[in-house]
């Protein structure tokens, strides 16, 4: 299914907050790969378009969830030689997942310590987005193709983790909500997010 939704013009709403954990540094100083597995998405279903179902909103769930983690890897790629660490391939990632039949729709019930064990890595990178639906007819998400509503608002928060790969602690997060109007795409959202999110990522040279 096409997918073209979400946020036009991603803006800042506040400011985002990082969580360290304690022992951080050291944990991460050992890490030489990293895998970002598909985001959970979550969009507020609750009143929907003329004509869509709940399989339809479930079905770009999953679209976005997995556009989300191409983006991210796509953009950490950008700035590579800032990090220390190597990011797995999502292809390879997302091949390795379904050969253990681990699907967007499973993939919750794996800790991140066995997602690393399948995946052969230091640390995963995880990520969830909640969109709210603030129009009557929830014309902000569309089904096929978006339609042109212009003044329409949505709320979206973020949070972008990084787990450790031996125990699954959570060694990092980032936590934030942009708002924008509707019409624009994953890539907009991924960029407004990686322009903060690149200054605080753990693996920062």
């Amino acid at each position: 299914m096409t997918l073209a939704l979400l946020v036009a013009g991603a803006c800042l709403s506040g400011c985002a907050d990082i969580y360290n954990a304690q022992g951080m540094e050291r944990a991460i100083a050992k890490h030489k790969t990293v895998a970002i597995i598909p985001f959970e998405i979550s969009i507020d279903a609750k009143k929907l378009p003329k004509g869509a179902t709940i399989e339809m909103i479930r079905d770009q769930e999953r679209d976005l969830g997995y556009i989300m983690q191409s983006q991210m890897h796509t953009r950490f790629l950008r700035r590579v030689g800032q990090y220390s660490i190597e990011f797995q391939d999502v292809d390879k990632t997302n091949a390795l997942l379904m050969r253990d039949s681990i699907t967007y729709e499973n993939i919750r019930g794996k800790t991140k310590d066995e997602l690393a064990k399948m995946l052969g890595v230091d640390a995963i990178v995880g990520g969830t987005i909640r969109m709210a639906q603030p129009m009557s007819l929830g014309a902000a998400v569309a089904l096929q193709v978006l339609v042109g509503v212009s003044g329409a608002t949505n709320k979206i928060d973020v949070a972008v983790t990084v787990h450790e790969g031996s125990d699954a602690k959570l060694l990092w997060k980032y936590a934030h909500q942009y708002s924008g109007s509707a019409g624009s795409t994953p890539e907009s959202l991924a960029k407004a997010m990686m322009k903060h999110i690149a200054k605080k990522f753990p693996y920062r040279r």
